[in-house]
């Protein structure tokens, strides 16, 4: 099926949104539509929204004139979970014509070219609507999502509002989307979810019976998890990490503050003494693994002292990225109603202060791997005309190469580290 018009994407946020783009992206493509950069003129512009923080909201609104400048006669329509959350304040911005909340997004083709004037539409739903990443987005990484929603009620997260209550797919067919996805000749499926953690609940099946399953299908090379709570990191978890022959050694378990005072408030489920043993469980079991954690900085009362103690923390445990955030207030959230609010620059201050250093730690984990070898899944060349990939603990290597590494697991020698990446050669 063929057609001339023209769609482009922007995506922001979470490895869910961008697997949930994919979905999205391959629905147009078997419409006809050819796919162009965002920020080029196009009949259809399509933004799928963030509303984690203040900023990711700033954002979205940026990219709605960025698009009607580029595309004044394109259908614009903005999706996702800041759509979910304030559509009637999208809906008022000049050139937007649809507006879809987090499931109805899903049903962007029903809406296209509506003779009903502007379309909003954020009803919730309890239905799971599957995704994964397409070949037409240009990712090597395949982002596969088995899980939606969240039941928790941390003080600061607006999420569950946006997503609804937790659901997932069932195990037989996220394995034949797994088998869909390496057959369109993706050799890495990264599992992504709001709170993939909680798959069992949702679905009546062991996260770790999946990585079982998973660690069969052929063809599949390289597996990773997205984020994964750390009261979810059960034993028989760690167990089926270890013993799946295609999961690579880099995990993401949040934190979000190294203070057990910060993290009652937050309603976290685990506290500090709890985080340092999953942590320490998965280095014995993964030695050169690489860890990344979320971290917030400045929730409501969060003293000075309180923040040391994450800095502490995060000094004592082999963190290697950082992602850092500052405490955004969001509406219907119960931090939102808390005293106390952290001044900007003094939020700020912080994340800059743990940026900085997790910059540095990310360079040491880099700086030790230097004569060691490693598989790295190649994506593209940059603009200094060397080939970059991942190592399977997730660092950035570059290498020269004549021929098109695209989409190739190469073994490379890391000879050299450079701000937290690594130089290597290919061992032919």
């Amino acid at each position: 099926m063929t057609n001339d018009k023209t769609v482009s994407f922007h995506t922001l946020g979470c490895r869910l949104n961008f697997s949930e783009t994919g979905s999205i992206v391959q629905g147009f493509t078997e419409r006809g539509y050819n796919v162009v950069p965002f920020g080029e003129k196009s009949d259809v512009v399509m933004i799928n929204t963030c509303t984690v923080t203040d900023a990711a909201d700033s954002t979205c609104r940026n990219l709605i004139r960025k698009a009607q400048k580029s595309s004044p006669e394109a259908q614009i329509a903005v999706v996702g979970c800041y759509s979910q959350m304030e559509p009637e304040r999208i809906a008022a911005m000049q050139g937007v014509d649809i507006v879809l909340g987090t499931a109805e997004k899903y049903k962007i083709f029903d809406y296209l070219d509506s003779q009903d004037g502007q379309v909003v539409n954020v009803d919730m739903t309890n239905e799971f609507w599957g995704a994964q990443t397409a070949m037409a987005d240009g990712h090597t990484r395949a982002f596969l999502k088995i899980q939606d929603g969240c039941n928790y009620i941390c003080s600061f997260c607006i999420i569950p509002q946006a997503r609804g209550r937790s659901r997932a797919i069932p195990m037989a067919e996220a394995l034949s989307q797994a088998r869909d996805l390496v057959s369109k000749g993706f050799k890495e499926i990264i599992l992504t979810g709001v709170n993939i953690g909680e798959y069992e609940k949702a679905s009546g099946t062991p996260l770790y019976r999946l990585i079982d399953e998973l660690g069969k299908v052929k063809g599949l090379e390289r597996l990773r998890l997205s984020s994964v709570e750390p009261n979810t990191m059960s034993e028989d978890l760690v167990r089926a990490l270890k013993n799946c022959p295609n999961i690579m050694d880099h995990f993401h378990i949040p934190l979000q503050s190294g203070s057990d005072e910060v993290l009652k408030k937050m309603r976290r489920k685990y506290d500090t003494s709890f985080y340092k043993d999953v942590i320490y469980r998965l280095k014995e079991e993964f030695p050169q693994a690489a860890i990344g954690a979320d971290v917030i900085c400045g929730h409501p009362g969060e003293t000075e002292q309180q923040f040391v103690e994450t800095y502490d923390l995060l000094n004592e445990l082999p963190i290697t990225h950082f992602h850092v955030f500052p405490y955004s207030k969001r509406k219907g959230t119960t931090a939102a109603k808390e005293p106390d609010h952290i001044p900007y620059a003094v939020k700020k201050q912080r994340v800059a202060t743990l940026n900085s250093f997790g910059e540095m730690k990310l360079r040491q984990f880099a700086e030790k791997m230097i004569g060691q070898k490693n598989n790295v899944l190649f994506e593209r060349r940059n603009k200094e005309g060397l080939y970059e990939g991942y190592t399977t603990n997730f660092v950035r290597v570059a290498v020269e190469s004549e021929i098109d590494l695209s989409n190739q697991i190469r073994s490379v020698y890391l000879d050299q580290a450079n701000q937290g990446k690594l130089l290597g050669k290919i061992i032919l």
